[in-house]
């Protein structure tokens, strides 16, 4: 027998072994957190919550870190740990062989396809072996020799999590400023190189977005801080080189605690601007990038229900909004009239298309668009209006506008991936429709070959009438049987499409006989603007709603059957996790909750949090009374009953900085205390990283090859 205890505030956790002959698996003692009972009362409504106690108090937040947690909190989470790696200890080499072949399918020396900006070849690339990139670049003339602007194995040494944020290079191509995060709650410092000696400016700017903006006369920047307690973004500084940061000035503050500023400079180099944005308004100012120190100048005063973006072509401002358009128009104005009643009409509405994005090039327009569910790419001729679509074949796929800097080409850099493609980048001629694939991701597997694998697209009924798009991939052969595993994934939420892209860590599942399955439900933006806003607020529920019900259509269909069906989401997706397994727990063998958000009531009651304020157009503001109920009806951590849960398995990270570690902590102790099964329940807390995950190019799938093992150790997948 097996133990291991921790004591903390008279607590006791003991762990003992024992063998279950159906999986062959430990079983132990589960972790027991303390109970504290704590009523929360709102709007006369009264919640007992046991393990409040495991948030951080007022005075821990204010500390900026979450590093000033008890110490009986800190040993619960090892504790969890500790018992996690326990139960998954027999699959130890499963996991091992599933990371060693995710691993093995990387080309392990690679280079990202170069990009021009003024003069100069910018790419990235990694060698064997090595976990970080090497930040390059090379003049763009005959025999020119590599540059190496970052090292990042070098920058990254002795450091468990390290990150570099936005790379911007002054219009005269001599500095660079970059940032810097090595903690892994997205708070970057940021620094400033001389290009020609490698040396660093004493400039160091902290607690930014990780990202600067250069005016015209190469020693003013521009970069956004953050509050340090809820990590809003929240004041725009101007700093000039070889002064403190001190001295900086602030040339913007977003007083509106629903709002986060950010700010760029236009694709012609002629002005920056500073942007303000919620869920559902936006705000932008304009100054001439050649007079750092003028006045900004607002384009369109903010109004409720409003959202725009600002390109620059010429003499005027290219406005992509909703404005009276609730899949997005484009509009135009002159720079000197820029306010709404100067805007005429470029691109009109359409129900049944969303208009996404542009990107302007001298000669072409080109037009990011949704219909159906599918992505595409429309190209627009400046001088004579002719236009076409760019053709794209599969059932579900995924093709975007890549990066395009340069203004004066006839070049279109895009992309293309599809559940069966690998990801692709092209040179598009946008006036003989010729094209060049520039690199394909190459599988290091000899037997890989795109050809061994089939997608589909479905439409499924769900009980309210909509149809909502599910798009599949297996291996050729597939049969459907009712037996297939199938691993069932979706989103849902702030209007974020999941794209049928190609993954080749996925194909460790589906060479073992997984399906893989994108259900596009409510509260995405595929279908159009509508989708979103009948999947968020009030209409919440159909998010759980439309993946239960996909869930049970593969099933009706036989493409799989409730004891072989396993769902997967993070973040906002690990919310909609926690609400199927409320809603309906039979219908899923095992489930996996990234990062997830779940004690949805109290942390938006909470506005000290990170996000919370930003987000009330998202889920409603609690201290609204018909919002409290509705989010309270399906807030995964207040409606666990006394119930049988299907096996789950929970990640996290202690220094996520957008769903704070104590929310998953919280909830699985909760499931513990009420469910009546035996199913498998645990979570591994990364003390390391924070939402995104471990840095780096390997680490992460660590994470994958535990979650993968959990998956084929159900399915009694044992190599």
């Amino acid at each position: 027998m097996k133990k291991l205890m921790y004591l903390g505030m008279g607590a006791l956790i003991m762990f003992s072994s024992c063998q279950n002959g159906e999986h062959n698996k430990m079983t132990m003692e589960k972790p027991l957190a303390r109970k504290d009972a704590k009523e929360l009362v709102t709007h006369g409504d009264k919640r007992v919550d046991d393990y409040f106690w495991m948030r951080l108090s007022d005075e821990q937040k204010n500390a900026e870190t979450p590093d000033g947690q008890t110490q009986e909190v800190l040993d619960y989470l090892n504790a969890e740990n500790a018992y996690t790696e326990q139960v998954m200890e027999h699959t130890a080499p499963l996991q091992q062989k599933l990371y060693d072949e995710i691993i093995a399918r990387i080309q392990q020396t690679d280079q990202s396809v170069p990009v021009r900006k003024n003069g100069y070849w910018y790419y990235s690339r990694y060698e064997e072996g090595m976990d970080y990139a090497f930040n390059c670049r090379k003049k763009d003339t005959d025999g020119a020799t590599e540059e190496v602007m970052l090292n990042q194995n070098v920058m990254s040494e002795g450091l468990s999590y390290f990150a570099v944020g936005g790379q911007a290079v002054s219009p005269d191509n001599k500095l660079l400023v970059y940032g810097v995060d090595t903690v892994s709650r997205r708070q970057y410092t940021l620094f400033v190189k001389n290009l020609a000696t490698g040396e660093l400016l004493k400039d160091v700017l902290e607690n930014t977005t990780g990202g600067a903006t250069w005016a015209n006369d190469n020693k003013t920047i521009f970069y956004t801080t953050k509050d340090p307690v809820t990590l809003r973004s929240n004041k725009i500084f101007k700093h000039v080189l070889g002064t403190d940061q001190s001295k900086d000035k602030l040339v913007y503050e977003e007083s509106d605690e629903t709002y986060n500023t950010f700010v760029y400079k236009t694709k012609s180099d002629k002005y920056l601007m500073i942007g303000s944005s919620q869920t559902l308004s936006t705000e932008f100012r304009f100054l001439d990038a050649n007079t750092p120190n003028g006045e900004w100048k607002v384009i369109q005063p903010r109004e409720e229900d409003m959202i725009y973006s600002v390109s620059h072509f010429g003499k005027d401002f290219y406005i992509t909004t909703n404005w009276d358009a609730k899949n997005f128009r484009l509009m135009k104005t002159p720079v000197n009239k820029t306010t709404k009643d100067n805007w005429t009409e470029v691109i009109a509405h359409r129900d049944n298309v969303l208009l996404e994005g542009i990107e302007i090039f001298k000669k072409f327009l080109v037009v990011s668009e949704m219909k159906e569910g599918l992505s595409e790419i429309r190209v627009i001729n400046w001088r004579t209006n002719d236009e076409y679509y760019m053709e794209f074949n599969d059932p579900a796929y995924m093709a975007y506008v890549s990066a395009n800097p340069e203004f004066d080409t006839e070049i279109l850099r895009y992309g293309y991936t599809s559940l069966t493609t690998p990801n692709s980048t092209f040179d598009y001629n946008m006036v003989t429709k010729e094209q060049e694939l520039l690199k394909q991701q190459e599988i290091m597997d000899p037997n890989f070959s795109p050809e061994n694998y089939a997608s589909e697209r479905v439409m499924v009924e769900v009980r309210d009438g909509v149809k909502v798009p599910v798009s599949m991939v297996y291996r050729k052969g597939m049969e459907r049987t009712g037996k297939n595993p199938l691993l069932l994934y979706a989103y849902g939420s702030y209007g974020s499409s999941t794209d049928p892209y190609f993954s080749s860590v996925r194909l460790s599942l589906l060479d073992r006989g997984f399906i893989y399955a994108i259900a596009h439900v409510r509260g995405g933006q595929e279908m159009g603007r509508h989708w979103y806003e009948d999947g968020k607020l009030l209409k919440k529920m159909n998010t759980f709603n439309d993946f239960i019900d996909c869930g049970k259509y593969l099933v009706d269909e036989k493409y799989t059957s409730s004891d072989h069906l396993y769902a997967y989401g993070g973040s906002a997706g690990g919310l909609l996790m926690g609400g199927i397994i409320n809603m309906d727990p039979e219908l899923w063998n095992g489930v996996v909750a990234a990062v997830p958000f779940v004690d949805v009531v109290s942390t938006m009651l909470d506005e000290s949090i990170p996000l919370t304020t930003g987000e009330f157009d998202e889920w409603g503001n609690p201290k609204n009374e018909e919002y409290y109920h509705y989010m309270k009806s399906y807030s995964p951590y207040d409606n666990i009953e006394r119930k049988a849960y299907p096996n789950l398995l929970i990640t996290t990270g202690y220094w996520d900085s957008q769903v704070q570690y104590w929310e998953p902590a919280k909830w699985i102790a909760k499931l513990r205390a009420y469910k009546t099964d035996d199913n498998l329940l645990m979570m591994d807390c990364n003390m390391d990283v924070g939402h995104g995950g471990a840095s780096g190019r390997f680490k992460r799938y660590k994470e994958i090859a535990l979650m993968y093992a959990f998956f084929l150790d159900l399915e009694d997948i044992k190599e």
